[in-house]
């Protein structure tokens, strides 16, 4: 794995940032279908040989911009005024026409080092304002990130609400037939771009986790027809064997501060949930009812546990205590639930419903109050949240033909609000995704 994080050579503080930006320009993003903002991005000049760098980056940042739902890039050919350097001020007047409420401008240079620099400013063309502005420098072979980073501190200044470009998804990639899938640990930017398989595929993945920083994922594997816990250093590509259970194991996750692993055992037909001090490797314990408890999550602070358990007679949604104490149910309307997920800002939960042979996916308040199902399909299944808690990502499978072919397996992501669903794009059939936190 490429060791991004050291390659970075630096990442300067914003050049200027307008106090008056939140009261003037935002996009509004807890409606869902809002028109989306008019936007310009300028070509990023260059005083060097390096249009295509320029070119590639502004093309990222559209396309992440795009893709929130939430911003309409106008066409470059329209621009009435040609591309300058990020710090001379522009025309507003030439942007009037067009409708732009906010512009880009910028530069893209690669010196003698193969370090790319990069200088971007957002402007207001309402009030005139220079809201933010970034210089970046990297290895040009990082320069994706550098776009990624761009999109994001534009997301930020305009919805008010931290960006989640700049982050990667860990999945399970399948192939082959059904009754013989072969499935491989793969990871991609948000963006589906910077493919990598981790695991050659001669043995059965599951279940993917980032760590808090997201540097390692925890995931389970059959080796040997052995369930195995592993934790995989992203920088080093160093496996770790947190253990070998008996019976069965199920969804591995680390807790927020990275310091533990909740997972569910099974042990003669009960499944019990337990936490795993990830230092001492100590075991402990947290549910014990004749029934099948898994798929727990933390909240974000770490002192509740979310999970799904049949001990009601159909399979619910439950909380409790970080000790397992104060168990109780917060769902209670038809259908039922699994594989929970605590959003990062711990306002809401994600999950999968079944209900009347159709599967969803949906968002409830921790106290299981406000629930919305916001996506649905044949098989629609484990959400997984942007670390900005705006955005869900989630598969679907589609029914197979009686022959056995079709099924077909795909990643897409919607907005909270269930608006402007799309789908990921991947080399392969892919399942179980899990969204990092941004990249240190």
């Amino acid at each position: 794995m490429l060791k991004i994080i050291k390659n970075l050579i630096f990442i300067l503080s914003l050049i200027m940032c307008s106090n008056t930006y939140a009261q003037n320009l935002v996009v509004d993003i807890t409606e869902g279908n809002v028109d989306p903002l008019p936007i310009a991005i300028q070509k990023f000049i260059s005083e060097t040989n390096s249009n295509d760098i320029g070119e590639n980056i502004v093309r990222v940042i559209t396309n992440d911009l795009v893709s929130t739902g939430l911003f309409d890039v106008v066409d470059q050919q329209a621009y009435i005024e040609k591309p300058k350097s990020p710090s001379i001020r522009p025309v507003f007047n030439n942007w009037d026409p067009l409708g732009v409420k906010a512009l880009v401008t910028g530069s893209a240079t690669i010196n003698s080092s193969g370090i790319v620099e990069v200088e971007f400013r957002l402007w207001d063309v309402v009030t005139e304002q220079d809201l933010t502005g970034l210089k970046l420098s990297v290895d040009s072979k990082y320069w994706r990130r550098i776009s990624h980073i761009a999109a994001d501190e534009i997301y930020k200044r305009l919805t008010g609400e931290e960006g989640y470009f700049d982050t990667r998804i860990v999945y399970i990639s399948e192939s082959g037939p059904l009754n013989a899938r072969v499935k491989r640990l793969a990871i991609m930017d948000q963006d589906g771009h910077n493919h990598q398989y981790l695991t050659d595929g001669s043995y059965l993945v599951l279940t993917p986790r980032f760590s808090p920083t997201s540097q390692e994922v925890a995931y389970l594997a059959y080796y040997q027809n052995q369930p195995r816990v592993y934790v995989l250093n992203l920088e080093t590509n160093r496996q770790e064997l947190l253990g070998t259970f008996p019976g069965m194991t199920f969804a591995p996750r680390f807790s927020p501060d990275g310091k533990s692993i909740i997972m569910s055992l099974a042990d003669q037909g009960l499944t019990d949930i337990f936490i795993m001090n990830l230092l001492s490797q100590e075991v402990n314990q947290l549910t014990n009812s004749p029934s099948i408890d898994t798929s727990p999550t933390f909240s974000p602070d770490g002192q509740k546990i979310v999970f799904n358990s049949d001990r009601g007679g159909s399979q619910q949604l439950y909380v409790m205590n970080l000790d397992g104490s104060n168990q109780k149910r917060i769902s209670f309307k038809d259908g039922r639930y699994a594989t929970p997920v605590w959003s990062p800002r711990g306002d809401l939960i994600a999950f999968t419903k079944m209900y009347q042979g159709q599967f969803y996916i949906g968002v409830m308040r921790p106290d299981g109050s406000g629930e919305r199902l916001i996506s649905k399909g044949y098989l629609v299944e484990a959400p997984t949240w942007a670390p900005n808690g705006r955005v869900l990502m989630y598969f679907k499978q589609e029914k197979s033909n009686d022959d056995g072919t079709g099924g077909n397996v795909r990643l897409f992501r919607v907005d909270i609000t269930g608006y402007n669903e799309r789908e990921i794009i991947t080399p392969s059939d892919a399942s179980d995704p899990a969204w990092s936190p941004l990249i240190p």
